[in-house]
């Protein structure tokens, strides 16, 4: 039998995936050198085992997080898979251990370096995702709305349920160049959906989309108090890198 210690684990990128990689850590009682995307290039010396997705698995894992840990720290582990954080799956994987040792106290040890590295990830998700609801646009392309993102979270399934209920009548895109993941909502009882692509064209903005962008445009400039004009302010309460996606600095 291998030594799982000596493995790095290969596994399809999705959440599933990722809790039948835990799965295999609880079983054979190991943590592994390191987890990889089965796309990334191998670039390890330690051998590699490839972790299938299994569906009912991962069900099995999130029941057991959710009862021998609790709901909370289940919560915790869905919204740290969303994260950038370095290391994402093994620190994961190893909170949840560290979860299965203590049960719900796991939720209090934020001096653990796995704690508070998972404590902090979370609290950048938050604000990224808090941000893209501030100052996501939309522009009219033909008979549905869409908007680009380019956020280092995946913070799109955070997001779209605020966007879904402020925009019910609408037909509307989010697409994430960042994940290649986008959320295409239509109105009329029909639930909004998830897909995965590496790029989205969008036709050119019509005539009358190009000048409500260029009156938006004016606006922002006129209601600006050229004496007051604070630019440090401005980056740290509209950080500079959500720019290029904000009509009013389109020029």
């Amino acid at each position: 039998m291998p030594d799982r210690s000596n493995l790095v684990y290969r596994y399809d990128g999705t959440y599933q995936g990722f809790l039948c990689c835990v799965a295999q850590c609880f079983f054979h009682k190991k943590l592994p050198q390191g987890v990889q995307l089965l796309d990334e290039p191998q670039g390890t010396l330690f051998g590699v085992q490839a972790v299938e997705s299994d569906p009912e698995l991962a069900r099995r894992v999130e029941d057991s997080v959710r009862e021998k840990i609790s709901p909370a720290a289940l919560g915790m582990v869905q919204q740290g898979f969303l994260t950038c954080m370095e290391e994402k799956e093994l620190r994961l994987i190893r909170f949840i251990l560290l979860g299965y040792r203590h049960g719900p106290r796991v939720l209090g040890m934020s001096v653990h370096p796995d704690v508070h590295a998972l404590n902090k990830a979370l609290l950048y998700l938050k604000n990224e995702a808090h941000f893209h609801v501030e100052f996501l646009r939309f522009a009219d392309c033909g008979g549905f709305l869409a908007a680009m993102i380019t956020p280092n979270n995946r913070v799109l399934p955070l997001i779209v349920n605020h966007f879904c209920a402020r925009l019910n009548t609408e037909r509307f895109m989010i697409f994430d160049k960042t994940h290649g993941m986008g959320f295409v909502y239509r109105p009329g009882g029909e639930a909004g959906e998830f897909f995965y692509a590496d790029a989205v064209d969008l036709p050119e903005p019509s005539e009358e989309e190009a000048r409500y962008q260029a009156l938006w445009r004016k606006f922002y400039d006129t209601i600006a108090v050229e004496g007051r004009v604070n630019p440090k302010l401005r980056r740290g309460m509209m950080p500079m890198r959500y720019w290029k996606n904000m009509t009013e600095f389109q020029r």
